[in-house]
């Protein structure tokens, strides 16, 4: 096997359970600040709101809205779709979950093990897209900091995962180069082709099954199964 000295991993729902700690938020949003709102069924309203959040992130990619406008628009949005027409109330559902959604601190399975075997022999670090405020109290709080040496966000370095900028972004931070180093992500485009695009080899972490694995890839299912690519 090749010699790596530099993991670099995906944070959300590679490491930290994206969609298990987004939905409890969104319930807690639901119940203080929608219930008043009979007509509204809640699992309607995280199906609405999920949809709306991927579009405008889409967006966000292609630089069709600002950061600020995914942030608010996407409450914005969903009440739309239920005929509210609130700003007001937009702005408090968005404040409360940047506020509330990094607070959470499920980690996606295996993660925690895998994390304190592997960094006894490599060098780890994340690249990951999001908002800094958001990211950082989501590493932190969870207790994923103390694996850490350096933290690449999309808005620190301006470029999103696949853009190549990121990842010579992560190196250079890292001091590490690319025939060293190996990404680990859930996301086919972003993490698995940008990173190889850079020149790093990358796993492909199908959690979810959905993605028909590719030639070439190398794909795991379970985080845990890194163990015996990297500790053999």
């Amino acid at each position: 096997m090749k010699t790596y000295h530099h993991i670099f991993f995906d944070l959300d729902n590679t490491l930290w359970d994206f969609d298990r700690n987004s939905i409890e938020t969104l319930r807690e949003l639901f119940a203080k600040f929608l219930t008043p709102q009979k007509s509204i069924e809640e699992r309607l309203w995280l199906e609405v709101y999920q949809k709306t959040n991927q579009e405008l992130w889409e967006k966000y990619k292609n630089g069709q809205v600002t950061r600020e406008e995914v942030a608010l628009k996407r409450f914005q949005w969903t009440l739309n779709y239920f005929g509210i027409e609130d700003i007001e109330l937009s702005s408090k559902l968005s404040e409360a979950y940047i506020q509330q959604s990094p607070r959470k601190t499920q980690l996606v399975k295996g993660a925690a093990e895998v994390l304190r075997t592997l960094k006894d022999k490599y060098r780890l670090h994340i690249i990951t897209n999001g908002f800094l405020e958001v990211q950082l109290p989501k590493i932190e709080l969870s207790g994923l900091g103390e694996y850490f040496e350096t933290i690449t966000t999309s808005e620190e370095c301006g470029c999103l995962k696949p853009c190549r900028k990121i990842f010579e972004f992560a190196l250079q931070k890292a001091g590490a180069n690319p025939q060293e180093s190996l990404m680990v992500g859930d996301d086919l485009e972003g993490d698995v082709r940008g990173a190889m695009e850079a020149g790093i080899d990358a796993i492909y972490f199908n959690n979810t099954g959905l993605t028909v694995p590719q030639a070439g890839i190398q794909t795991i299912k379970e985080l845990i199964e890194l163990l015996p690519i990297l500790m053999p």
